[in-house]
């Protein structure tokens, strides 16, 4: 490391609180590819976690913010802005669910606006409030989505935490039946677990929960943070599977690395929030909208839709090949262009070797390495990137 990396972390560990611990100083990034402070270049295959789907510095993306940035960057949800209008129609479009959107900056924003307004339709729907969610699940920092999230080490510290929360197994249908009470509003769950293992769920799960809300009369809502806007091959990770939520909730990928999330309801829950029922004063951005909308004219131009699907198999293919030569790599699962691959160990040892080699992944849990490259990704770089895990996996195992 050099002596302007070390000045800057020192500098970051005096002045930033230590939630995170840096260990690389990025300063560029182009296409699937970053660049530190010292020069060395990186394929990124954590897309920021998750967020940069389309590459970074795509020009489209970079026109749009800089044509957006001078022209409006902000003007508050008093009034409207044609960015973040056409942004909603369009999120109404691809989603299918014929609803409405709400606007914030992050996807525990988005998932606490879910939980607010699943409990504002269960309040005029027999008083009910009490959300069921699934063990090794994630729904973000916040006190309410920490209480969602059903793992011990992120509640540590915060109690009393927020109630009206009961938890399930994930992919356990009689589970979540026994979770129910006459309390219950909605269940809420990712269609893949993200940091929770990167666990996809069964068909038969995802059925079988959207008939269980149908029968009980509750609402179902879909956290797609992190397995939405096409990094499973389609949209949003529920359109695999032939269901449809009442509400569900992106973020990360949709603005192209600014801050965004959004919740979409269908319509029957479209106007369930009135005025000042709920609110936020970034949400809806015209700069970070203008980008959103850019990033999905790159995924339907590019259709990386189609290549999160075929190039994320030829990914999941070479991984499965490491898999059957190392005793130690135990599974690879997930879908399109965001896998896991299970190790007998620590997980954070693999990522470190990764990194030794040029290529940034992350965990998922203590014992799964989370490959989440932008959309883009190519088969050539790939071959490239697949050369680097093999040396990194022969380092961390022995050849």
């Amino acid at each position: 490391m050099s002596k302007k990396s070390e000045e800057i972390l020192a500098l970051y560990k005096s002045k930033v609180m230590p939630t995170y611990a840096p260990s690389v100083v990025i300063a560029s990034g182009k296409g699937v590819t970053v660049r530190d402070v010292d020069g060395m270049s990186y394929y990124d295959f954590t897309s920021g976690i998750g967020v940069n789907s389309v590459g970074y510095s795509h020009p489209k993306v970079v026109k749009a913010i800089q044509d957006q940035a001078a022209a409006l960057t902000h003007c508050s949800n008093l009034y409207a802005n044609v960015p973040a209008t056409l942004l909603a129609s369009k999120l109404v479009e691809i989603s299918g669910l014929g609803g409405k959107v709400f606007f914030c900056n992050s996807g525990a924003e988005a998932n606490e606006a879910a939980l607010k307004l699943a409990r504002m339709w269960g309040a005029a729907n027999g008083g009910r409030y009490e959300v069921v969610t699934f063990r090794q699940g994630f729904h973000g920092r916040t006190l309410a989505t920490v209480a969602a999230t059903a793992q011990a080490w992120c509640q540590e510290g915060y109690d009393p935490l927020p109630v009206g929360f009961a938890y399930a197994d994930y992919n356990d249908l009689e589970s979540v039946k026994a979770a129910l009470s006459d309390k219950t509003v909605a269940i809420m769950l990712e269609a893949v677990q993200g940091e929770g293992g990167v666990t996809p769920a069964t068909a038969e799960f995802m059925k079988g929960v959207r008939a269980l809300c149908d029968e009980k009369n509750l609402l179902m809502i879909v956290d797609e943070v992190q397995a939405g806007m096409g990094r499973t091959g389609t949209w949003f990770a529920w359109q695999g599977y032939d269901v449809k939520p009442d509400l569900f909730t992106c973020a990360k990928a949709i603005a192209g690395g600014l801050p965004m999330g959004a919740l979409v309801s269908n319509a029957k829950l479209a106007d369930t929030f009135g005025a000042s029922a709920h609110a936020s004063t970034f949400g809806g951005n015209p700069v970070a909208a203008a980008a959103a909308n850019a990033v999905i004219s790159v995924i339907e131009e590019e259709k990386l839709l189609e290549n999160a699907t075929k190039v994320g198999e030829l990914l999941r293919e070479a991984l499965q090949g490491f898999v059957d030569k190392y005793d130690k790599l135990l599974e690879v699962r997930g879908k399109g262009m965001m896998l896991g691959l299970v190790v007998d160990g620590e997980a954070k040892d693999v990522v470190e070797a990764l990194k030794g080699q040029g290529l940034l992944a992350l965990t998922a849990g203590k014992n799964v390495v989370r490959f989440l490259p932008p959309l883009t990704l190519g088969e050539s770089d790939l071959e490239d990137a697949i050369d680097m895990i093999s040396d990194a996996l022969d380092c961390a195992f022995g050849a």
